[in-house]
């Protein structure tokens, strides 16, 4: 390439004028990242404003949801916030829950899994036949059915990537398939229940952590959102972008903080935080680290947001692909070993009934968009707590069962509207 045989030299920066050169030589998104941050918290009060008019809305509304909801059924019936009610609801929601962080996982591929409720019951099945049945070690009978799931996921994955197939037809396939096999498994018994004194029974619903431990969990987590916020900091300023003020890393640690030892104090009047509920959330933390910090996280959004565009990037779109549709059933059998542990059995109408709607819906609930490249993790811990919430405050206002599907319905159909009109914001806003 040429250059100009007796270029002129450009004029120093110098005094007031040097700050607005040295912007001027920024990308535009590193202006505005910078701007931001030298206006303080004004400035990122002005950014969320900004946000929320272009569509992206984030967790607000499942959580303006959450507060109205759990509003009106302490309205009604103020035993819904009871200790006692609020640890049958973190109990109540963990098996769906996880079922629904898999579907968060297909959903950002923008693909579907509707196999997950019979994948759940066939992993029950398996666990109470070799476990009960066979006298196999409770160990090795869940290894065996979470492998199931994984294999189950990778044949999914395989079809999908070799016969393009869509994962709609391929998955409902798989739910009657699933089906079949877990009536075959369970054989001419029907039920097979599991002991209450085994491993996976108190695990389920016996366990407890100790008051103290659940204060020390409560004060850790926030620490370390805090102490990894200021790494993240540390990184991005030697980068040469612009920080978080500490002082709204001190409010978000602080408001974290806050929350977590409320629940904490509600629950322990009760039993407590159950061990199968800290395992959920773990679930939920490790998986949306995943997601957002590494490689493989990003991977997935890029190609739920673009296929083509993520192909042209280098990306290997079809091991993707098979690593998520083998995650989404891993956790499909996950969920169905939480089912049966808390119920003490398992039987031909595991992951049955609304088991599918209702994992799927908490992802859509929870935030993850439809059209793919958007959600977390985090997506499937709200949706669940709306939807058990519903369920649960319906229970104890005696209604019945066909009034809480309407609600469902109702819940979820607006949850697909306001992403919708989100997508179409954010496209708007996009073209101007």
């Amino acid at each position: 390439m040429s250059t100009p045989e007796n270029p002129t030299p450009a004029p120093a920066a110098s005094g007031p004028t040097a700050p607005a050169a040295d912007q001027a030589a920024l990308p535009a998104d590193l202006q505005d990242e910078r701007l931001i941050a030298s206006q303080g918290v004004g400035g990122w009060a002005s950014a969320q404003w900004g946000r929320l008019r272009s569509g992206d809305l984030g967790s607000l509304p499942v959580v303006v949801g959450l507060v109205l909801i759990w509003g009106v059924f302490y309205a009604l019936n103020p035993a819904f916030l009871s200790s006692r009610n609020l640890v049958n609801l973190t109990l109540q929601m963990v098996a769906v829950g996880t079922i629904a962080i898999g579907v968060v996982l297909v959903l950002l591929l923008g693909e579907i899994d509707l196999s997950i409720g019979s994948m759940s019951g066939l992993a029950a099945a398996i666990v109470a036949v070799m476990f009960v049945g066979k006298g196999v070690h409770v160990v090795v009978a869940v290894l065996a059915a979470l492998g199931a799931g994984a294999l189950v996921g990778l044949v999914y994955g395989t079809l999908f990537n070799r016969f393009g197939v869509p994962s709609f037809v391929i998955t409902l396939a798989g739910l009657l398939a699933l089906l079949g096999l877990q009536l075959r498994v369970l054989g001419n018994q029907g039920t097979i229940n599991l002991p209450f004194e085994s491993a996976l029974v108190r695990f389920a619903s016996q366990q407890f952590l100790p008051a103290w431990l659940a204060y020390v969990l409560a004060l850790l987590a926030p620490a370390i959102y805090a102490i990894a916020a200021i790494r993240r900091n540390a990184r991005r300023a030697e980068a040469g972008l612009s920080t978080v003020p500490v002082t709204r890393l001190a409010l978000r640690a602080g408001g974290l903080a806050a929350v977590l030892v409320v629940v904490v104090v509600l629950l322990n009047r009760d039993r407590g935080v159950s061990y199968m509920f800290l395992t959920f959330l773990l679930l939920v933390v490790v998986m949306d680290l995943f997601i957002r910090r590494t490689t493989w996280g990003r991977s997935v959004l890029a190609i739920g947001g673009n296929v083509e565009a993520a192909r042209r990037a280098g990306i290997n779109v079809k091991r993707i692909y098979l690593s998520v549709f083998a995650l989404c059933s891993t956790f499909a059998a996950l969920g169905g070993i939480f089912a049966a542990s808390r119920l003490a059995s398992a039987n031909q109408s595991s992951g049955g009934a609304d088991t599918n709607l209702n994992a799927i819906a908490a992802a859509v609930i929870g935030g993850t968009s439809l059209f793919g490249g958007r959600g977390s993790a985090y997506s499937a811990l709200l949706g669940i707590l709306v939807i058990q919430s519903i369920s649960n405050g319906l229970d104890l206002l005696a209604v019945e069962s066909n009034v809480k599907f309407m609600v469902t319905g109702a819940v979820l159909l607006l949850a697909v509207i306001i992403d919708s009109l989100s997508r179409r914001s954010r496209a708007a806003h996009g073209r101007a």
